[in-house]
């Protein structure tokens, strides 16, 4: 059985160099409706990133839930950039595919993170893959009916996997 991967961000901008709030990320199994595993959940420090804010962006948080602004920006808990990404590598032991829903946004971002601290990157490109794509695939987006918690990294990361689950279920994918 193969490791799938899911990982979330909550950012500051929507550019590789943006600075993250959030990150959450889970393991599963693409076929089967097993629950994801093996999460994880770090609110980061935006003080440790020297990386970019959006004035758009914190105006499209102000209109979001307060509880989900609460989440995304309370000082609790904050850890260093690097404390996230030396974990990283250790957390994708065993992965074979990574998903990030978007191309060009989680795990771009990721991997622009682990550049700026010169620090090597735990996949090969060839193991990611994009759910956003995945989900128009489909006769609707399969997180529609059961997600919630919006905005918050590992809900996000969860309900992704479920979907992947879901649509790969939909479009009789079997490997």
């Amino acid at each position: 059985m193969a490791t799938h991967a899911m990982i979330d961000l909550e950012t500051l901008h929507t550019t590789p160099r943006t600075a993250v709030l959030t990150v959450g990320g889970v393991k599963f199994n693409p076929l089967d409706d097993s629950e994801p595993h093996t999460e994880f959940y770090f609110k980061l420090d935006i003080d440790s990133q020297d990386r970019d804010v959006s004035d758009d962006t914190i105006a499209w948080w102000g209109q979001q839930d307060a509880k989900v602004q609460e989440e995304a920006f309370s000082p609790q808990g904050r850890v260093h950039m690097d404390d996230f990404l030396d974990h990283l590598p250790k957390w994708m032991v065993g992965v074979d595919v990574l998903w990030g829903h978007g191309y060009g946004f989680d795990i771009t971002i990721i991997e622009d993170m682990l550049r700026q601290r010169e620090k090597p990157i735990p996949w090969q490109f060839w193991q990611v893959r994009d759910s956003r794509t995945l989900f128009t695939m489909c006769k609707t987006d399969p997180r529609k009916a059961m997600q919630s918690d919006l905005h918050n990294a590992l809900a996000d990361a969860y309900f992704q996997a479920k979907g992947v689950q879901m649509a790969y279920k939909e479009l009789g994918i079997i490997r």
